[in-house]
């Protein structure tokens, strides 16, 4: 898929790799409908594409399915139509073990991070069915295939959406709607703030802490839906995590549980 004149409607687009996914895909000479919960980060994602013609804002909650439901009409009444769905916007725990989490909490991670992917995804669909040539693609993440201390729920959800958009992959087969599943490793993003969650890193620990820059991950991201690929590996560190827990899954999950314990100083 060349990217050029199609519509692409980015969700969690305010912000971190959504709004570097909708940056480089106006680059790439797409339209784009840029989606977030929160005006003023849509607001800036606006004013740094500096593009009013092939950029329209759409301010949504994605657990909301009603709204989502009217998120397609709007699109196309801007745009004419649309080729491409990433579902990107996601959230995730503080980083407590399963028994000092809310239920609340519990139940906000999974309306957002597997119920916002399931609403968009069912709310275009229908028209990406009528498309000559479409695509879907779930962000998911490292942590859906490798289990995190601290990240349980989390985690647990993005399972949900990589083993959902596997699923979606394979009764699409025989459409021309592509599907990839997205599972970046660490990413530098606003995800941490723009979930409510704070972590503080001593010096040796934030040192340590390499993440792969937004706008490279959507480069890779968007490189991976052009070329068709089912699973986008994004990062070294997803790549060979990936390759690890197939390897050694026991030694994999408890080198994963021993940097946890470091960085969050459960010595």
């Amino acid at each position: 898929m060349n990217f050029g004149n199609k519509v692409v409607v980015v969700t969690g687009a305010g912000s971190g790799m959504g709004r570097e996914l909708t940056l480089e895909l106006l680059h790439r000479g797409a339209r784009v409908a840029a989606v977030d919960l929160r005006a003023e980060n849509l607001a800036k994602t606006a004013e740094l594409a500096n593009e009013s013609e092939r950029l329209s804002t759409h301010v949504l909650d994605v657990t909301d399915r009603a709204a989502v439901e009217h998120l397609p009409q709007a699109v196309v009444t801007r745009h004419g139509t649309v080729d491409v769905v990433i579902n990107n916007a996601g959230i995730i725990q503080p980083f407590v073990m399963i028994d000092d989490l809310n239920y609340d909490t519990i139940h906000r991670v999974f309306d957002v991070n597997l119920f916002g992917t399931l609403h968009v995804t069912k709310a275009f669909l229908p028209l990406l069915l009528e498309r000559p040539e479409a695509h879907i693609a779930n962000v998911s993440s490292m942590g859906g295939f490798l289990p995190v201390p601290g990240q349980a729920i989390y985690g647990a959800s993005k399972a949900a959406v990589k083993l959902m958009t596997e699923a979606l992959y394979a009764e699409l087969i025989e459409t021309k709607v592509g599907v990839s599943v997205v599972m970046p490793g660490a990413i530098a993003t606003d995800i941490m703030t723009n979930s409510g969650v704070h972590l503080e890193l001593d010096d040796d620990a934030a040192a340590g802490s390499k993440s792969l820059p937004a706008d490279e991950a959507a480069r890779d991201i968007l490189d991976g839906i052009e070329a068709g690929d089912l699973h986008i590996l994004v990062g070294n560190d997803s790549k060979l995590m990936m390759l690890a827990n197939r390897i050694a899954p026991e030694s994999s999950i408890r080198l994963i549980q021993r940097q946890m314990r470091d960085l969050l100083h459960h010595d």
